[in-house]
C-alpha cells in the first residue's frame, strides 16, 4: 500500500520486501538504500520501528528516507498483526512479539551481502523505542539503539493506577476474554477516524491531542493505523516489564531523543536513569512528542548520524 507521509528523495531507492520473524510470521517491510550504492561494499544498517499503532509508511519512512540519503541501509516494517504484515486476528499486540519484530529486522539485514553484520543498529519511535531497548537487552547483534519520543508500553499499562484499580482492570480484561471467545473474535475499538479530518475536536486535549493531530489529520493519517489494539492486548503489558534488563545493553551505546515539550518525556527519563553507560540524551527545543515522528526541521539527523558513526565504527 502507498499512503507514505513523505516524498521519497530522488537519491534514495525503496524496495518492498518480505521476511519472517522467529515465530514464522511474515513481515512486510521497506528496504531503503542510496541509489547507485556499490553492492560489493559493506554498509552500516538500521532497523526502524514504528510508533505503537503506527505503520512503516508513517514516521519510519521519514527516518529511513533521510538516513538512506546519508549512506545507511535502512529497513522499516509493519509490526505483526498490523498493516501488510501477517497475523490474525488483526490489531493484536504483544511486548514479546513486538520486540521480536526488531530482532527479525536484524535477521533480514544481516543476510544482505552488502550489510556489515557488526554494524547494525535499532531505532525505535514512540512505543518501538521501548521494544528496541527490550530487543537489544537480549540480542547482542544490535550494536546501538536510538529512541525517539520513547514510550514504555508496559509502564503505560499500569501508570497512574492504584493496586486496586489494577486489580479491577485485570478483572475487566479477564471478563472481556469470555466475550471475545463467545464472539469468535477480540474486541477492537479504533481511536481515530477512518478518513482524515481537518480539525481536532476541542474535547481532545494533552498528549491525546498531539496523537490526534498526527494520526487523524492529513499530516500522518493512514488507513492501517487507526489507533489502539484489541482490548485484551493490555493483559500482556500488565504482565511483562519491557525494560527490566535495560542495563544489560551496556557497553553498547544508547541515544535518547526527546522533545522539550513532550508530555511523554518522563518515559525517556526513567529509561535513561535505568540504562548503564554509554548513554546520551538529546532534548530537542520547542518540540513535542509527535514532532519527532515526522518534523525533519526538528529531528536531529546530524546528531543521529554522528552517534551511529561513532557507535558503529
Amino acid at each position: 500500500m502507498s499512503n507514505y507521509i513523505c516524498k521519497l528523495d530522488e537519491t534514495v531507492e525503496r524496495t518492498h520486501v518480505r521476511y519472517s520473524n522467529r515465530y514464522g510470521m511474515v513481515l512486510a517491510g521497506d528496504l531503503y538504500t542510496r541509489k547507485g550504492m556499490d553492492e560489493t561494499g559493506k554498509y552500516a544498517a538500521i532497523v526502524v520501528g514504528a510508533p505503537y499503532g503506527g505503520v512503516k509508511e508513517q514516521g519510519p519512512a521519514v527516518y529511513a528516507n533521510e538516513l538512506a540519503k546519508r549512506g545507511f541501509v535502512v529497513l522499516t516494517f509493519d509490526p505483526c498483526y498490523m498493516g501488510e504484515s501477517a497475523g490474525e486476528p488483526r490489531h493484536v499486540s504483544s511486548p514479546d512479539l513486538f520486540s521480536e519484530n526488531i530482532s527479525a529486522g536484524v535477521d533480514y539485514l544481516g543476510l544482505l551481502p552488502y550489510v556489515n553484520r557488526e554494524k547494525i543498529a535499532a531505532l525505535g519511535i514512540c512505543g518501538s523505542g521501548g521494544f528496541s531497548l527490550s530487543a537489544a537487552a537480549v540480542d547482542t547483534r544490535i550494536k546501538a539503539v536510538i529512541t525517539a519520543s520513547m514510550f514504555d508500553m508496559s509502564v503505560a499499562a499500569r501508570m497512574g493506577q492504584t493496586p486496586e484499580q489494577i486489580r479491577q482492570r485485570k478483572e475487566q480484561l479477564s471478563l472481556q476474554r469470555w466475550k471475545d471467545a463467545e464472539n469468535g473474535q477480540p474486541e477492537y475499538l479504533p481511536t481515530f477516524p477512518e478518513e482524515a479530518v481537518e480539525e481536532i475536536p476541542d474535547e481532545v486535549q494533552g498528549l491525546n491531542r498531539e496523537f490526534f493531530d498526527f494520526y487523524a489529520t492529513k499530516r500522518g493519517h493512514h488507513p492501517y493505523a487507526l489507533g489502539g489494539f484489541t482490548t485484551t492486548s493490555d493483559l500482556s503489558f500488565l504482565n511483562y516489564a519491557l525494560n527490566d534488563h535495560i542495563a544489560e545493553i551496556s557497553p553498547r551505546p544508547i541515544l535518547f531523543l526527546v522533545g522539550e515539550q513532550a508530555e511523554s518525556r518522563f518515559f525517556s527519563d526513567i529509561a535513561f536513569e535505568q540504562a548503564a553507560e554509554p548513554k546520551r540524551m538529546i532534548i530537542v527545543p520547542n518540540c513535542n512528542h509527535v514532532d519527532l515522528y515526522d518534523d525533519t526541521s526538528k529531528i536531529p539527523f546530524d546528531a543521529i548520524e554522528s552517534f551511529l558513526q561513532e557507535a558503529l565504527e
